[in-house]
């Protein structure tokens, strides 16, 4: 694993950088080293915040000194440097997605001004820049593996999606817009770079629109079962698994939300990082078995 980086951040931060390069193994040892400190529960931590390939630790400077502060965080450091040590307990989540339905399409043309493309949409734009020209390909390519989830922030409970088990040619990679929008509609599926994300709420957004959620990624009401726990359906470290459907499927998905009846599909997984440093993709299709 690559040696962390560490600095400090004024009198309450330290931040620690594993790698200046995303990558799946870098984001496994900042997942698996954040939970050992919240395991720790040290006295004086406040917060802790893992990244895409980094960590950022707020302390209590009267509590917990920054020197012992930093040697934890570097004996840690040491016994999650191997993929070994790395196992992580992570859930499977199914995210119904509407690829290239009308209220996408509607915000493509909205803001059409701010795109390097005006004359596509943007998931005729998306298909473009990743060499399709059949859609059904598009979206199978896209759908296929599960993305891990690295990060949750930007709007609240925005999930950042790296793809899992492909080879980097294979990887949907997507140029953000010029000018972000203004407006994004609540649980649009968008990509930016190699990742993807859906949209929590309305908002600003930079990321293409290739499709729609059918399920809520916050819950402000807690209407759902699976969201009494928490507002935000991600966790750092979910395995996120889009699964194309039609508008038909769609609006009875929309329904169930709707009424307060429905379940997300997901299942808890031991996920090894060794395994899946060794096997990669074939790794992941084992875990998606039955799903």
């Amino acid at each position: 694993m690559p040696e962390t980086r560490f600095d400090f951040g004024g009198d309450e931060y330290i931040y620690a950088e594993i790698s200046r390069d995303m990558s799946a193994e870098s984001n496994f040892k900042a997942l698996a080293i954040v939970n050992e400190l919240r395991e720790r529960n040290i006295p004086g931590i406040v917060d802790i915040v893992p990244s895409n390939a980094s960590y950022l630790v707020r302390y209590n400077p009267e509590i917990l000194s920054p020197r012992d502060l930093l040697d934890y965080l570097k004996e840690i450091d040491i016994t999650k440097s191997d993929p070994a040590q790395l196992n992580l307990s992570i859930r499977m989540v199914e995210i119904p997605t509407w690829y290239d339905d009308p209220i996408s399409r509607q915000y493509s043309e909205r803001f059409k001004n701010r795109h390097q493309e005006p004359g596509l949409s943007n998931f005729e734009f998306a298909m473009k820049a990743n060499g399709f020209t059949d859609k059904e390909a598009f979206i199978e390519a896209h759908s296929r593996m599960p993305n891990l989830i690295t990060m949750v922030g930007f709007l609240p409970g925005t999930a950042w999606g790296f793809p899992l088990g492909l080879a980097p040619g294979e990887i949907i990679q997507t140029p953000k817009y010029l000018s972000p929008r203004t407006h994004t509609p609540r649980q649009g599926v968008g990509i930016g770079g190699a990742f993807t994300v859906v949209y929590p709420v309305n908002g600003t957004g930079s990321y293409q629109l290739i499709g729609m959620s059918a399920v809520p990624v916050y819950d402000a009401d807690k209407r759902l079962i699976d969201l009494e726990d928490a507002y935000f359906l991600a966790r750092p470290g979910d395995l996120w698994k889009h699964r194309p459907i039609d508008e038909q499927e769609y609006n009875r998905i929309v329904a169930e939300v709707e009424q307060g009846t429905y379940r997300y599909h997901m299942k808890q997984i031991d996920f090894s990082p060794q395994e899946y440093v060794m096997k990669g993709k074939a790794y992941i299709q084992e875990l998606m078995e039955g799903f």
